[in-house]
Protein backbone atom coordinates (compact mmCIF):
# COMPACT_ATOMS: atom_id res chain seq x y z
CA UNK A 1 0.00 0.00 0.00
CA UNK A 2 1.28 3.44 -0.85
CA UNK A 3 1.99 5.82 2.00
CA UNK A 4 -0.88 8.02 3.11
CA UNK A 5 -0.47 11.78 2.70
CA UNK A 6 -2.73 14.37 4.34
CA UNK A 7 -2.67 18.03 3.35
CA UNK A 8 -4.86 21.06 3.87
CA UNK A 9 -5.54 22.17 0.30
CA UNK A 10 -7.79 25.08 1.23
CA UNK A 11 -7.48 27.03 4.52
CA UNK A 12 -11.10 28.17 4.33
CA UNK A 13 -11.68 28.64 8.08
CA UNK A 14 -15.20 27.22 7.83
CA UNK A 15 -17.25 27.58 10.97
CA UNK A 16 -18.80 24.24 10.05
CA UNK A 17 -17.67 22.88 6.69
CA UNK A 18 -19.87 20.06 5.39
CA UNK A 19 -21.30 18.16 2.42
CA UNK A 20 -18.21 17.72 0.19
CA UNK A 21 -19.17 16.66 -3.36
CA UNK A 22 -16.80 16.16 -6.29
CA UNK A 23 -17.87 17.62 -9.63
CA UNK A 24 -15.96 15.75 -12.30
CA UNK A 25 -16.94 18.07 -15.17
CA UNK A 26 -15.18 21.05 -13.58
CA UNK A 27 -12.55 19.19 -11.52
CA UNK A 28 -13.99 20.98 -8.52
CA UNK A 29 -15.00 20.24 -4.96
CA UNK A 30 -18.31 21.61 -3.76
CA UNK A 31 -18.95 22.06 -0.04
CA UNK A 32 -20.91 24.25 2.35
CA UNK A 33 -20.19 26.31 5.44
CA UNK A 34 -23.48 25.84 7.27
CA UNK A 35 -23.69 28.83 9.67
CA UNK A 36 -21.90 31.17 7.24
CA UNK A 37 -24.73 30.46 4.74
CA UNK A 38 -22.22 29.74 1.98
CA UNK A 39 -21.92 27.24 -0.83
CA UNK A 40 -18.32 27.01 -2.05
CA UNK A 41 -16.66 25.58 -5.15
CA UNK A 42 -12.92 24.92 -5.10
CA UNK A 43 -11.21 24.36 -8.46
CA UNK A 44 -8.58 21.66 -7.96
CA UNK A 45 -6.67 22.79 -11.06
CA UNK A 46 -6.52 26.57 -10.54
CA UNK A 47 -6.73 26.28 -6.71
CA UNK A 48 -9.25 29.12 -6.77
CA UNK A 49 -12.44 29.09 -4.70
CA UNK A 50 -15.76 30.70 -5.55
CA UNK A 51 -18.45 31.32 -2.94
CA UNK A 52 -22.20 31.84 -3.13
CA UNK A 53 -23.99 33.33 -0.12
CA UNK A 54 -27.61 32.36 0.53
CA UNK A 55 -30.23 33.64 2.98
CA UNK A 56 -30.25 30.84 5.58
CA UNK A 57 -27.95 28.11 6.95
CA UNK A 58 -27.15 25.71 4.11
CA UNK A 59 -26.95 22.07 5.15
CA UNK A 60 -25.92 20.35 1.93
CA UNK A 61 -25.28 20.71 -1.77
CA UNK A 62 -25.56 18.21 -4.63
CA UNK A 63 -25.22 17.99 -8.40
CA UNK A 64 -28.24 18.35 -10.69
CA UNK A 65 -28.66 16.38 -13.91
CA UNK A 66 -30.14 19.34 -15.80
CA UNK A 67 -27.26 21.61 -14.78
CA UNK A 68 -26.39 23.72 -11.79
CA UNK A 69 -26.83 22.38 -8.30
CA UNK A 70 -29.41 21.69 -5.62
CA UNK A 71 -29.03 22.58 -1.96
CA UNK A 72 -30.92 22.42 1.31
CA UNK A 73 -31.22 25.98 2.63
CA UNK A 74 -33.00 26.52 5.92
CA UNK A 75 -36.25 24.56 5.57
CA UNK A 76 -36.20 24.48 1.76
CA UNK A 77 -34.96 22.31 -1.08
CA UNK A 78 -33.54 24.76 -3.64
CA UNK A 79 -32.01 24.87 -7.10
CA UNK A 80 -28.84 26.94 -7.50
CA UNK A 81 -27.71 28.66 -10.67
CA UNK A 82 -24.00 29.25 -10.17
CA UNK A 83 -23.62 31.57 -13.15
CA UNK A 84 -26.05 34.25 -11.94
CA UNK A 85 -25.96 33.26 -8.24
CA UNK A 86 -29.74 32.78 -8.21
CA UNK A 87 -31.79 30.48 -5.96
CA UNK A 88 -35.14 28.91 -6.84
CA UNK A 89 -37.19 27.11 -4.19
CA UNK A 90 -38.29 23.63 -5.27
CA UNK A 91 -40.07 22.59 -2.07
CA UNK A 92 -40.27 23.42 1.64
CA UNK A 93 -40.99 21.35 4.74
CA UNK A 94 -42.15 21.96 8.32
CA UNK A 95 -42.63 25.69 7.82
CA UNK A 96 -44.24 25.90 11.26
CA UNK A 97 -41.07 24.72 13.00
CA UNK A 98 -39.02 27.91 12.94
CA UNK A 99 -36.13 26.42 14.93
CA UNK A 100 -35.54 23.50 12.59
CA UNK A 101 -33.46 23.28 9.45
CA UNK A 102 -31.98 20.82 7.03
CA UNK A 103 -28.65 19.25 7.89
CA UNK A 104 -26.83 16.68 5.74
CA UNK A 105 -28.08 15.51 2.36
CA UNK A 106 -27.19 13.27 -0.57
CA UNK A 107 -28.73 12.05 -3.83
CA UNK A 108 -29.64 8.38 -4.22
CA UNK A 109 -28.87 6.28 -7.35
CA UNK A 110 -32.33 7.04 -8.77
CA UNK A 111 -31.88 10.81 -8.50
CA UNK A 112 -33.88 11.50 -5.32
CA UNK A 113 -32.41 14.12 -2.96
CA UNK A 114 -32.41 12.79 0.60
CA UNK A 115 -31.95 15.30 3.40
CA UNK A 116 -31.71 15.29 7.17
CA UNK A 117 -33.93 17.54 9.30
CA UNK A 118 -32.61 18.64 12.69
CA UNK A 119 -32.86 21.20 15.48
CA UNK A 120 -30.21 23.88 15.00
CA UNK A 121 -27.60 24.16 17.71
CA UNK A 122 -25.60 26.90 19.36
CA UNK A 123 -23.02 27.74 16.71
CA UNK A 124 -20.97 29.98 18.95
CA UNK A 125 -20.34 27.40 21.63
CA UNK A 126 -20.47 24.35 19.42
CA UNK A 127 -22.20 22.41 22.16
CA UNK A 128 -25.36 20.40 22.51
CA UNK A 129 -26.80 18.58 25.48
CA UNK A 130 -27.37 14.87 25.72
CA UNK A 131 -29.56 15.01 27.55
CA UNK A 132 -28.21 18.44 28.43
CA UNK A 133 -24.66 19.04 27.21
CA UNK A 134 -22.15 17.16 25.11
CA UNK A 135 -19.42 18.71 23.06
CA UNK A 136 -20.76 18.64 19.51
CA UNK A 137 -21.40 20.95 16.63
CA UNK A 138 -22.35 18.64 13.97
CA UNK A 139 -24.54 20.19 11.34
CA UNK A 140 -24.52 18.02 8.30
CA UNK A 141 -26.38 16.57 5.13
CA UNK A 142 -30.16 16.87 4.52
CA UNK A 143 -31.69 15.51 7.63
CA UNK A 144 -33.67 18.02 9.60
CA UNK A 145 -32.67 19.14 13.03
CA UNK A 146 -34.13 21.51 15.62
CA UNK A 147 -32.56 24.69 16.91
CA UNK A 148 -31.95 24.71 20.62
CA UNK A 149 -34.48 26.43 22.82
CA UNK A 150 -31.61 27.86 24.88
CA UNK A 151 -27.87 28.01 24.15
CA UNK A 152 -26.42 24.51 24.01
CA UNK A 153 -29.74 22.89 24.84
CA UNK A 154 -31.83 21.02 22.36
CA UNK A 155 -35.06 19.07 22.38
CA UNK A 156 -34.44 15.38 21.84
CA UNK A 157 -35.95 13.38 18.99
CA UNK A 158 -36.87 16.38 16.83
CA UNK A 159 -35.04 15.24 13.70
CA UNK A 160 -36.44 13.60 10.57
CA UNK A 161 -35.41 12.28 7.18
CA UNK A 162 -36.98 13.63 3.99
CA UNK A 163 -36.50 13.07 0.27
CA UNK A 164 -37.20 15.39 -2.65
CA UNK A 165 -38.34 13.28 -5.60
CA UNK A 166 -37.63 14.23 -9.23
CA UNK A 167 -41.19 15.58 -9.64
CA UNK A 168 -40.49 17.94 -6.69
CA UNK A 169 -42.83 16.25 -4.23
CA UNK A 170 -41.39 15.58 -0.77
CA UNK A 171 -41.80 12.49 1.38
CA UNK A 172 -40.94 12.06 5.05
CA UNK A 173 -39.28 8.73 5.79
CA UNK A 174 -39.16 8.79 9.57
CA UNK A 175 -38.78 11.13 12.53
CA UNK A 176 -37.94 10.92 16.24
CA UNK A 177 -34.19 11.09 15.60
CA UNK A 178 -31.70 13.45 17.22
CA UNK A 179 -29.09 14.55 14.68
CA UNK A 180 -29.90 12.97 11.36
CA UNK A 181 -26.64 12.82 9.46
CA UNK A 182 -24.52 10.70 7.11
CA UNK A 183 -26.15 8.91 4.16
CA UNK A 184 -25.10 6.55 1.40
CA UNK A 185 -26.14 3.48 -0.59
CA UNK A 186 -24.53 0.10 -1.20
CA UNK A 187 -22.95 -0.56 -4.58
CA UNK A 188 -25.86 -2.81 -5.63
CA UNK A 189 -28.33 -0.11 -4.45
CA UNK A 190 -30.12 -2.59 -2.19
CA UNK A 191 -28.99 -1.13 1.16
CA UNK A 192 -29.34 2.41 2.51
CA UNK A 193 -26.77 3.42 5.14
CA UNK A 194 -27.71 6.09 7.65
CA UNK A 195 -26.34 7.83 10.75
CA UNK A 196 -28.25 9.38 13.64
CA UNK A 197 -25.18 10.87 15.27
CA UNK A 198 -26.26 10.70 18.90
CA UNK A 199 -26.98 6.98 18.59
CA UNK A 200 -23.24 6.54 17.94
CA UNK A 201 -24.20 3.97 15.33
CA UNK A 202 -24.02 3.42 11.59
CA UNK A 203 -27.32 1.81 10.56
CA UNK A 204 -28.54 -0.01 7.48
CA UNK A 205 -31.97 -0.40 5.86
CA UNK A 206 -33.14 -2.61 3.04
CA UNK A 207 -33.67 -0.28 0.06
CA UNK A 208 -36.05 -0.49 -2.88
CA UNK A 209 -34.47 1.64 -5.58
CA UNK A 210 -37.61 1.70 -7.72
CA UNK A 211 -39.86 3.19 -5.03
CA UNK A 212 -37.30 4.61 -2.59
CA UNK A 213 -38.86 2.59 0.24
CA UNK A 214 -36.76 1.56 3.25
CA UNK A 215 -37.27 -1.24 5.78
CA UNK A 216 -35.57 -3.56 8.27
CA UNK A 217 -33.38 -1.09 10.16
CA UNK A 218 -30.34 -2.54 11.94
CA UNK A 219 -26.99 -1.37 13.27
CA UNK A 220 -23.88 -2.36 11.33
CA UNK A 221 -21.29 -0.56 13.47
CA UNK A 222 -21.23 0.99 16.95
CA UNK A 223 -18.56 3.64 17.43
CA UNK A 224 -15.98 3.22 20.16
CA UNK A 225 -15.43 5.90 22.79
CA UNK A 226 -12.26 7.34 21.23
CA UNK A 227 -13.97 7.60 17.84
CA UNK A 228 -16.50 10.03 19.32
CA UNK A 229 -19.47 11.03 17.12
CA UNK A 230 -20.25 9.70 13.63
CA UNK A 231 -21.03 12.46 11.13
CA UNK A 232 -20.86 12.34 7.32
CA UNK A 233 -19.86 9.28 5.32
CA UNK A 234 -19.16 7.89 1.86
CA UNK A 235 -18.59 4.51 0.23
CA UNK A 236 -15.65 3.13 -1.77
CA UNK A 237 -15.55 0.78 -4.76
CA UNK A 238 -15.10 -2.20 -2.44
CA UNK A 239 -18.37 -1.46 -0.68
CA UNK A 240 -16.70 -0.28 2.53
CA UNK A 241 -17.91 2.81 4.38
CA UNK A 242 -15.79 5.80 5.38
CA UNK A 243 -17.14 7.79 8.33
CA UNK A 244 -15.93 11.19 9.54
CA UNK A 245 -15.81 11.26 13.35
CA UNK A 246 -16.75 14.61 14.87
CA UNK A 247 -14.52 15.47 17.86
CA UNK A 248 -12.54 12.35 16.95
CA UNK A 249 -10.26 14.01 14.42
CA UNK A 250 -10.36 11.05 12.07
CA UNK A 251 -12.09 9.14 9.33
CA UNK A 252 -12.62 5.42 9.80
CA UNK A 253 -13.16 2.69 7.23
CA UNK A 254 -15.81 0.11 8.13
CA UNK A 255 -16.94 -3.20 6.70
CA UNK A 256 -20.74 -3.06 6.98
CA UNK A 257 -21.01 -6.81 6.46
CA UNK A 258 -18.76 -7.84 9.35
CA UNK A 259 -19.20 -4.76 11.56
CA UNK A 260 -15.42 -4.40 11.83
CA UNK A 261 -13.31 -1.26 11.60
CA UNK A 262 -10.66 -1.79 8.95
CA UNK A 263 -8.67 1.44 9.03
CA UNK A 264 -8.30 4.72 10.89
CA UNK A 265 -6.84 7.87 9.35
CA UNK A 266 -6.20 10.67 11.84
CA UNK A 267 -6.20 14.32 10.78
CA UNK A 268 -4.57 17.37 12.45
CA UNK A 269 -7.99 18.77 13.43
CA UNK A 270 -10.60 17.52 15.91
CA UNK A 271 -13.93 18.41 14.35
CA UNK A 272 -13.93 16.32 11.17
CA UNK A 273 -17.44 16.48 9.69
CA UNK A 274 -17.70 14.67 6.35
CA UNK A 275 -15.77 13.04 3.51
CA UNK A 276 -16.04 12.17 -0.16
CA UNK A 277 -13.84 10.75 -2.90
CA UNK A 278 -12.71 12.90 -5.80
CA UNK A 279 -9.92 13.62 -8.22
CA UNK A 280 -9.71 12.42 -11.81
CA UNK A 281 -9.97 8.75 -10.85
CA UNK A 282 -11.71 9.20 -7.46
CA UNK A 283 -8.60 8.03 -5.63
CA UNK A 284 -8.37 11.15 -3.46
CA UNK A 285 -10.45 11.69 -0.35
CA UNK A 286 -11.62 15.16 0.65
CA UNK A 287 -12.53 15.87 4.26
CA UNK A 288 -14.41 18.86 5.68
CA UNK A 289 -14.19 20.05 9.28
CA UNK A 290 -15.35 22.75 11.68
CA UNK A 291 -13.71 25.40 13.83
CA UNK A 292 -16.79 26.74 15.68
CA UNK A 293 -16.61 25.96 19.37
CA UNK A 294 -12.81 25.81 19.51
CA UNK A 295 -11.24 28.14 22.08
CA UNK A 296 -8.06 30.13 21.32
CA UNK A 297 -5.85 27.46 22.87
CA UNK A 298 -7.43 24.72 20.76
CA UNK A 299 -7.14 26.86 17.63
CA UNK A 300 -3.46 27.43 18.32
CA UNK A 301 -3.00 23.64 18.32
CA UNK A 302 -5.00 23.14 15.13
CA UNK A 303 -4.69 26.30 13.03
CA UNK A 304 -6.03 24.47 9.95
CA UNK A 305 -9.39 23.80 11.63
CA UNK A 306 -12.18 24.69 9.22
CA UNK A 307 -10.02 23.90 6.20
CA UNK A 308 -10.48 21.38 3.40
CA UNK A 309 -8.18 18.37 3.60
CA UNK A 310 -7.07 15.98 0.86
CA UNK A 311 -5.94 12.44 1.66
CA UNK A 312 -4.00 10.45 -0.92
CA UNK A 313 -2.43 7.00 -0.83
CA UNK A 314 -5.44 5.21 0.67
CA UNK A 315 -5.18 2.42 -1.89
CA UNK A 316 -8.92 2.51 -2.63
CA UNK A 317 -11.16 4.60 -4.86
CA UNK A 318 -14.62 6.04 -4.55
CA UNK A 319 -17.54 6.31 -6.95
CA UNK A 320 -18.94 9.40 -8.68
CA UNK A 321 -21.76 11.17 -6.81
CA UNK A 322 -25.31 10.82 -8.08
CA UNK A 323 -27.11 13.88 -9.43
CA UNK A 324 -30.65 15.03 -8.63
CA UNK A 325 -32.99 14.10 -11.47
CA UNK A 326 -35.57 16.88 -11.07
Amino acid sequence: MSSIKIECVLPENCQCGESPVWEEASSSLLFVDIPAKKVCRWDALSKQVQRMTVDAPVGSVALRQSGGYVATIGTKFCALNWEDQSVVVLAAVEKDKKNNRFNDGKVDPAGRYFADWIISMDLASGTLTLPSVISILLLSPSSTMAEETAPAVTERHQGSLYALFPDHHVEKYFDQVDISNGLDWSLDHKIFYYIDSLSYSVDAFDYDLLTGRISNRRSVYKLEKEEHIPDGMCIDTEGKLWVACYNGGRVIRLDPETGKRLQTVKLPVDKTTSCCFGGKDYSEMYVTCARAGLDPEALSRQPEAGGIFKITGLGVKGIPPYAYAG
